[in-house]
């Protein structure tokens, strides 16, 4: 699995990049989102990435932030939305403003995007609902929430492994309160023990 790419930024589309990595052109699907927060061409930048393996074709998608990959994971796990889809949504709504209306049950502003029809939108509200955490308070962020950074790492790791995505929160921010500074193995370790002791 390709994770992560860095390199020269040789070409933009409109919706694709070409990043040099090593004397390697990888081209990669972007969002709006991405491409408007790439550098110009000629300068170094850094893609999160998804793999897209089939039988026919390897389609790598890119992303500026691992905030922006982990909400396109979640979209492309509802029933019906692959990641070109995926990505059309994350181009009209950036992770926070998804999330936001998924809590809020908004139909009509996901309805709005790009090959989003109303059952597609109801089913992105009903099965990404609880995934995105709890409704945004009045500061905008998620209330405990953790978007970015080693937690969000955490919780990914965490989700990856079977654990409920209200369990992973609890026992990544656990293990922040306990060692705000340490590695993302130590975290991992210390939420995994917080999570044996439940």
């Amino acid at each position: 699995m390709i994770a992560r790419l860095r390199g020269t930024l040789i070409d933009k589309g409109l919706d694709t990049v070409v990043l040099d990595v090593g004397g390697v052109a990888y081209e990669v699907a972007v969002s709006l989102q991405t491409l408007q927060a790439l550098p110009p061409v000629g300068q170094e930048a850094t893609l999160r990435t998804y793999l897209q393996v089939r039988e026919d074709a390897l389609q790598l998608y890119g992303f500026a932030d691992e905030e922006e990959r982990r909400a396109f994971l979640l979209c492309i796990s509802v029933s019906g939305v692959g990641p070109r889809l995926a990505l059309a949504v994350l181009s009209g709504l950036d992770p926070q403003g998804l999330a936001q209306a998924v809590q809020r049950g908004d139909v009509a502003r996901l309805m709005r995007l790009p090959g989003i029809g109303k059952k597609t939108a109801e089913r992105l509200v009903v099965e990404l609902r609880d995934r995105f955490g709890p409704p945004r308070g009045r500061g905008g962020a998620p209330a405990g929430a953790l978007s970015s950074g080693p937690g969000a790492e955490v919780v990914a790791a965490l989700q990856n492994l079977g654990y409920r995505p209200q369990e992973a929160e609890r026992a990544a921010q656990q293990a922040l309160a306990r060692e705000p500074d340490a590695p993302l193995e130590v975290l991992l370790r210390i939420a995994l023990r917080a999570l044996q002791r439940d």
